[in-house]
């Protein structure tokens, strides 16, 4: 208990801290200006419930990682800044849904998403078995309505339904992602691409029926790090 004490005080603190950021400036790649513009102010405003199911999803991250092996990070605090709070940099430009999660691992992203935004639907997607299991396990325990984990490679995924927002989080770089995933979406859909520094080197091997909307810096509490946020959409035909 004494743990998730302490787990709860640094999340309140990196919460609180995400609060008071201030309005990134975002870079519009293809008209190379920059751009306070943004899909809303922060949204970092939670309920009693959502705080401890934050805290509940990491106790069952922590406790399956030791057989499952879903995380290289051991440490719950670090987990709490490298997943959680990372997780949750991308909040304030989830507007709609539903969301697909690509390649979400352990659930990363799209529970702490999920968790966040309750009025919006989630798929998680992932191939191996071992994960999505743990993500059947945590949308039972948590008893979370709007997260679907479904097993099966991006691109073999073909659903009825089109995605209004696609994440990935260290997937792979941005054309490999778009081939990968640009079934999913249509011309209105928004594709996240949560990079580390800017992959500049990776812009010139998109293809021309994708463009880039914009890249966003993050701030992740207790995290010195650089992280952003890249914005993909189709080219309308």
């Amino acid at each position: 208990m004494q743990q998730r004490d302490q787990l709860k005080q640094k999340l309140i603190a990196g919460v609180t801290a995400l609060i008071d950021e201030k309005p990134q400036t975002s870079v519009d790649r293809k008209n190379c200006s920059s751009t306070n513009e943004k899909s809303s102010d922060h949204p970092f405003s939670f309920t009693d419930n959502q705080i401890e199911l934050f805290l509940d999803y990491l106790a069952l991250l922590i406790k399956w990682n030791k057989a499952y092996n879903l995380t290289a990070i051991r440490d719950p605090f670090e987990m709490l800044t490298l997943h959680l709070l990372d997780s949750l940099s991308i909040l304030p430009f989830v507007t709609k849904g539903p969301v697909i999660d690509v390649g979400t691992g352990a659930g990363l992203p799209g529970i702490p998403l999920a968790i966040a935004k309750p009025d919006i639907d989630f798929t998680l997607l992932d191939s191996n078995g071992k994960k999505v299991r743990f993500l059947r396990e945590v949308k039972r325990q948590l008893k979370l309505p709007n997260i679907f984990p479904i097993q099966n490679r991006a691109e073999a995924e073909n659903p009825s339904q089109v995605f209004k927002v696609i994440t990935t989080r260290a997937f792979a770089d941005l054309n490999k992602m778009w081939q990968l995933t640009k079934q999913l979406g249509n011309e209105q859909s928004l594709y996240f691409a949560m990079k580390g520094q800017i992959p500049e080197t990776e812009f010139p091997q998109l293809r021309s029926e994708v463009t880039i909307q914009a890249t966003y810096p993050l701030t992740v509490p207790g995290l010195n790090a650089e992280r952003h946020l890249v914005v993909l959409t189709k080219v309308h035909k």
